[in-house]
């Protein structure tokens, strides 16, 4: 019980000297005090949502839910065996899903690392979720660094997800409770929880976008996640929020039909350059025949051939 007490004073010490001015932890433990009116000193459980309450939520991300599934499979298998628990949380720092092995069930209930639970900036103050969503950036929360004192035993990394308009969606989270969880061992549980909100992003994009190709945006290597969507006529329809901030897509340059070329860096060519690649993809496809690559164009066989011939390339009967 000192110890809570200790780290509430410290906290109050941050909040009232100029320790925010230089810290980003010690700007959120400002935002829960000064702005949510929070004391570090509650120790009062976190609010949980009612079953009612909770069906809403997910319904409202219904289709992120699904395609996240796999990805949450996958991380739970990397770090479920080191006492962790995998989170879901939606836009405003609710957990929908979850991931944790049975025997750890009970724990992580207590502590609130639960699918309906309240992990907002706003009712728990600094935390991985909720600090995460606020800030928009992937973090960890490690023990004392928590904002009230009840949770100065947790662990958590967080990394936002963004949907398909580059707008925050959810957050996905790895907690523990394990006092011997390593900086090391949080440095890993980091690189994973970040290409797992990625790979869920990269997902839910192409889902948004079924009959786009997708390609990777130059100058978002460095990120991870830089995706833009193109229609058949080469024209840009969709960037990723990543993509966006490496090309300096705002949403109005996105309204605008814009061809991929003039993002991408890769040369326009001429009419007839388009015409030789159109036709050359509607042959691949069908395999070298004309009549079918002809059916797939929607044009004769007998045209199909003169464009052969004037581009000089060839096609088998």
């Amino acid at each position: 019980m000192r110890g809570r007490e200790r780290h509430a004073d410290r906290v109050q010490a941050a909040v009232e000297g100029d320790a925010p001015a230089r810290s980003a932890l010690a700007a959120s433990w400002r935002r829960s005090a000064a702005l949510h009116r929070l004391d570090p000193a509650v120790s009062a459980p976190p609010r949980r949502l009612s079953d009612a309450e909770l069906g809403r939520a997910r319904q409202r991300v219904e289709p992120l839910l699904h395609v996240a599934g796999p990805a949450l499979d996958r991380l739970f298998q990397a770090v479920g065996g080191v006492g962790c628990c995998v989170l879901l949380a939606d836009g405003d720092g609710v957990p929908l899903d979850r991931r944790g092995t049975v025997s750890d069930d009970a724990t992580f209930r207590d502590w609130g690392l639960w699918t309906g639970t309240v992990w907002s900036e706003a009712a728990e103050g600094t935390n991985g979720i909720g600090t995460s969503i606020v800030e928009q950036r992937a973090l960890t929360i490690h023990r004392d660094q928590h904002f009230f004192a009840r949770n100065t035993d947790l662990s958590c990394t967080t990394a936002p997800i963004f949907d398909h308009e580059g707008r925050l969606a959810a957050a996905l989270d790895v907690s523990s409770c394990r006092a011997d969880l390593t900086e090391a061992f949080v440095g890993l549980i980091a690189v994973a929880v970040q290409d797992a909100a990625r790979r869920i992003e990269a997902e839910a994009f192409r889902l948004a976008f079924p009959d786009a190709r997708v390609l990777v945006a130059p100058g978002s290597e460095k990120s991870g996640g830089g995706l833009i969507a193109v229609d058949r006529d080469d024209l840009v329809i969709g960037a990723t929020r990543a993509a966006r901030l490496a090309l300096a897509l705002t949403p109005e340059a996105l309204a605008r039909p814009r061809p991929a070329a003039d993002l991408i860096g890769a040369p326009d060519g001429d009419l007839d350059a388009a015409e030789r690649g159109a036709l050359q993809r509607a042959l691949a496809r069908a395999g070298g025949n004309a009549s079918a690559a002809a059916r797939a164009l929607g044009i004769s066989r007998a045209t199909l051939y003169r464009k052969l011939d004037r581009l000089g390339l060839s096609a088998r009967t």
